[in-house]
């Protein structure tokens, strides 16, 4: 059974983090060359009866969907990360189960992921968007693009918004979740649910009753049920370091442990790097709005994070977007994935560029790095600035925002 590609998701409440934000962060670990994107979708209207077409089946699209912004693997329809306008937050976790995911297409972790941004106004709502389509759908197909081999896992979500979050965790479409109200949670490609859960699929017990897998007898831990042998182990050394902190859990701070190499929290290795990270910050009084950092490049210990804001109207970034094949798409063909298009995108490029010069140039390498950080400190201390002030934020003011942090960053590769 394949080894599920090492992510961490990251959530910190007050008190454990500063001025009253819950701040949330994602390194998103995937196979080596594959390239992410940031894609933005306006909050539209469907026609009743409409259809979505996701990563490998059609689904019943809904009245009205919010707007969203993702980062995602170029191939796919659904995302590793993303936010939606109403601050709600939900990544996603690859995970192997005593249960073998299926490799029938169904929907991936990553379509509900999307999903759930696209339905729901509220973490929960999100929880039981993703719930209904399991059970509805069902998830399968294959994890990675890759036409050798099917890739396939469950998953597990962290879903966070200004008040709360829920952890996730599924086998099939049997589900268990955890609320959080605060403290610092962190989920990774391991089961991590014991016997505190707060909602479940209905027939869940049953279920495993009926596998052998639970006398009824003991406390129902979900790991341990579910879990192969002692993978419901702890896994994550970056939430003592968000820990560590006190109550000044920051976005620098999330950035900090996101780019920590030596925690294994950012992933650098033969088969998988961490492709792409986000950090978010979500003001729990609703006067302030919600501010969500992408790196859209790999290694978050080279790349810097950069600002986005829900407004109207917001201005689309192109070069954080990779090419569309349409239908010629080997990803829509089948069979699938006969090749392998050139999906890297201008950021992409130019940063590809960097971490040569990174490797080869030491000092010219070094002197980038230190003026692509102080762009990110700035923009850092602009959002400060936006969330400490009294009056309302003019939208003018950040409907370009994410674009001319992308544009001024190409800039300075050039």
């Amino acid at each position: 059974m394949a080894a599920a590609p090492p992510s961490y998701c990251f959530v910190a409440f007050p008190p454990c983090s500063k001025d009253g934000l819950v701040v949330f962060g994602k390194n998103s670990a995937r196979p080596r060359d594959e390239v992410q994107e940031v894609v933005y979708f306006a909050a539209a209207e469907h026609d009743p009866g409409s259809k979505v077409e996701c990563t490998y089946i059609e689904i019943e699209q809904v009245p009205k969907t919010h707007a969203v912004v993702l980062s995602r693997p170029s191939w796919l329809w659904g995302a590793e990360m993303g936010a939606n306008e109403h601050g709600v937050c939900v990544a996603n976790e690859a995970v192997v189960t005593r249960e073998p995911a299926s490799e029938s297409e169904a929907l991936l972790g990553m379509d509900l992921v999307r999903l759930g941004l696209e339905r729901g106004a509220t973490a929960k709502e999100a929880l039981d968007v993703i719930v209904a389509l399991l059970e509805e759908h069902g998830q399968g197909g294959n994890y990675f693009e890759d036409g050798s081999s099917c890739h396939t896992f469950q998953s597990a979500f962290l879903i966070v918004d200004r008040n709360e979050a829920w952890i996730l965790e599924t086998s099939g479409k049997y589900w268990a979740a955890e609320k959080i109200t605060e403290g610092v949670k962190c989920i990774c490609n391991q089961l991590s649910l014991t016997t505190k859960i707060d909602a479940e699929h209905p027939e869940l017990r049953n279920y495993v009753k009926s596998q052998g897998w639970w006398n009824g007898d003991s406390d129902f831990n979900f790991s341990e049920v579910f879990s192969l042998a002692d993978d419901h182990l702890a896994c994550c050394s970056g939430r003592e370091s968000l820990e560590k902190q006190g109550g000044d859990v920051s976005a620098q701070a999330m950035i900090d442990v996101l780019r920590d190499k030596d925690s294994g929290v950012c992933v650098d290795s033969e088969s998988f790097l961490t492709t792409a990270s986000i950090v978010s910050v979500l003001p729990q009084d609703p006067s302030f709005p919600c501010i969500h950092y992408f790196t859209g490049t790999p290694d978050p210990s080279r790349s810097i994070f950069k600002p986005f804001i829900f407004v109207d109207d917001v201005k689309l970034v192109p070069k954080v977007q990779s090419p569309s094949f349409g239908n010629d798409d080997p990803a829509k063909k089948i069979p699938r994935f006969q090749e392998k298009p050139d999906r890297r995108h201008e950021l992409y490029k130019a940063h590809e560029w960097a971490r040569s010069l990174l490797e080869n140039d030491q000092d010219k390498g070094q002197k980038l790095m230190r003026i692509m950080l102080d762009l990110e400190k700035q923009g850092l201390e602009a959002m400060e600035d936006i969330l400490s002030r009294t009056e309302i934020l003019d939208p003018a003011e950040v409907v370009d925002l994410f674009y001319d942090c992308v544009d001024t960053e190409l800039k300075f590769f050039k």
